[in-house]
């Protein structure tokens, strides 16, 4: 069994585990996910790995409350045990040639930016960081970017913390300022990856997307996150779940995203309502 050895909430959505799991923290690397159960009939959901320590065997995911799955795996508290937590699974982030980079991130998407971020310094690349959020109420890991960080911008929607814009506006400024990247990565939002990408091709800035968003059952054999890159049909999971996103066919991936959303938001305001009963 995997015990849960710590839980934070991040936000009123966002919560962040330490999950024993030794065999996993020894090989994880960032960029790749686990899948994990809650009981032993429960359904199987990727999450992706936001931190390791090999030391203590632990490995740190950080979720946000959309299905039900992740409505039971945040009502548990810490001492439960998880029934399955397998990985690690997809292709580790590459790192190799990579002197400069941007990192960017978007919502519960910088939970997965930071390890890639960490990563790479300390490897001793100089890494820029910028993150964004709707409103001040939603930032998550904000000193751990700022300790990972040769220069961080943080962005809100509406000004309430940090910089008020988009992410692209600060990338925009920094590369319009002489900043040059070796590469750009960026994890999030669908739409938020689709207008980083359309930016940094302008400029000719190799750059990576992360379609974590995109995955359903992380063995590739539900078909839910097949996605076109580069005329290519690949799978995210399997295949990834990082890719050129200069090739990523990224209306395709949100048309295909949006058959789900119904299923979701119903079969989470069931698991509400069933804990609502169990409590009176």
């Amino acid at each position: 069994m995997y015990d849960i050895l710590r839980k934070e909430i991040l936000n009123p959505t966002v919560i962040l585990m330490d999950i024993y799991a030794p065999a996993v923290a020894k090989k994880a690397e960032p960029g790749q996910f686990i899948i994990l159960r809650t009981d032993a009939d429960g359904e199987r959901i990727p999450l992706t790995i936001a931190d390791y320590d090999r030391e203590k065997g632990s490995v740190t995911i950080i979720f946000q409350k959309v299905g039900a799955t992740t409505e039971r795996l945040a009502r548990m508290e810490q001492g439960e045990c998880l029934q399955d937590f397998v990985g690690p699974l997809g292709r580790a982030t590459e790192t190799e040639g990579v002197k400069k980079i941007a990192v960017v991130g978007g919502g519960v998407g910088c939970a997965i930016a930071y390890p890639v971020a960490k990563k790479f310094f300390e490897l001793g690349a100089q890494v820029h960081t910028i993150v964004g959020f709707r409103t001040k109420d939603l930032v998550i890991l904000e000193d751990e970017f700022k300790a990972v960080s040769n220069v961080m911008k943080l962005v809100t929607d509406d000004g309430s913390c940090g910089e008020k814009g988009l992410v692209t506006d600060a990338l925009k400024a920094l590369i319009d300022s002489g900043e040059k990247y070796d590469r750009v990565i960026t994890i999030g939002p669908l739409i938020m990856m689709k207008f980083v990408c359309k930016l940094t091709k302008e400029y000719g800035i190799k750059t990576v997307a992360s379609m974590n968003p995109i995955m359903i059952d992380g063995t590739g054999m539900c078909g839910g996150c097949r996605l076109t890159v580069g005329g290519k049909t690949k799978f995210a999971c399997v295949d990834g779940p990082e890719f050129d996103g200069h090739e990523i066919d990224f209306d395709e991936a949100m048309a295909r995203g949006g058959f789900y959303r119904d299923f979701e938001r119903h079969a989470h305001e069931e698991t509400c309502n069933l804990f609502a009963q169990e409590v009176k």
